[in-house]
């Protein structure tokens, strides 16, 4: 700003070479003119590649998911309630554990038990409490490992953390089971929680066939199902 008031009083005199009329920060209209520019052809498509475009929209999707992710973590009471049992039972999550990456169009996010990092699928998500239940999807996954030292090759250990996460999250009510184009009159929570729960344990590289993922569900469908900690243990009810 000194620089700036500097330059004014100099040219006083009248317009000329150094006047600010004429000198004064010729890039930055430019700059800012090229910036909307590039954003334009970056929209449209038009005079960028198609790898370029891409990379584009999944920066912002990323930049809008780290920005409904922290807003999640500090307000909605689901999600910190998780953080608190999580660190509670020894596993405190900072905000660098919950990753936005973009991810192929089949899922909405994961658990990386090695690293102990959930993954949210930047530009997944078609609400911001599809969201808030993925996270509460995954955070279970965490608190389960956390307490329970789940070993994830065992298929009934699996199943156990994937039924009590589909049960707990949110992720089976009666309008996403609608939206997923699953419509069941009678026991459809139950039936939503069982199904989701194969397809996750089918995908462990340690399971054989579908078969072995539904016999594994089976087995532990009792204790697991009504297995509602850490909700049974505050009186916060499950979203």
């Amino acid at each position: 700003m000194a620089d700036s008031t500097s330059n004014s009083t100099s040219a006083s005199a009248g317009p000329g070479p150094s006047s600010p009329s004429s000198s004064s920060n010729p890039e930055a209209p430019t700059s800012a003119f090229e910036k909307w520019r590039r954003k334009a052809m970056l929209v449209t498509g038009l005079g960028v590649t198609e790898e370029e475009r891409i990379a584009d929209l999944r920066e912002h999707q990323t930049r809008w998911c780290s920005r409904d992710k922290e807003y999640l973590m500090n307000y909605s009471p689901v999600v910190v309630f998780m953080l608190k049992h999580l660190k509670l039972v020894g596993c405190d999550v900072p905000a660098e554990n919950i990753l936005c990456t973009p991810c192929d169009r089949t899922r909405a996010g994961g658990f990386e038990n090695k690293r102990g990092a959930v993954v949210l699928c930047a530009g997944n998500f078609f609400s911001s409490k599809h969201m808030e239940n993925t996270m509460v999807h995954e955070l279970m996954h965490m608190y389960d490992q956390c307490r329970f030292k789940v070993d994830w090759n065992n298929l009934r250990h699996h199943a156990c953390s994937e039924i009590r996460a589909n049960n707990l999250s949110g992720d089976c009510r009666y309008t996403r089971e609608l939206r997923r184009g699953f419509v069941t009159f009678s026991k459809q929570h139950q039936a939503c929680v069982k199904r989701r729960s194969i397809e996750s344990v089918a995908a462990n590289p340690a399971c054989p066939n579908v078969e072995a993922a539904e016999r594994a569900v089976n087995e532990v469908w009792d204790s697991c199902f009504n297995d509602t900690r850490p909700f049974d243990e505050s009186g916060l009810e499950a979203p």
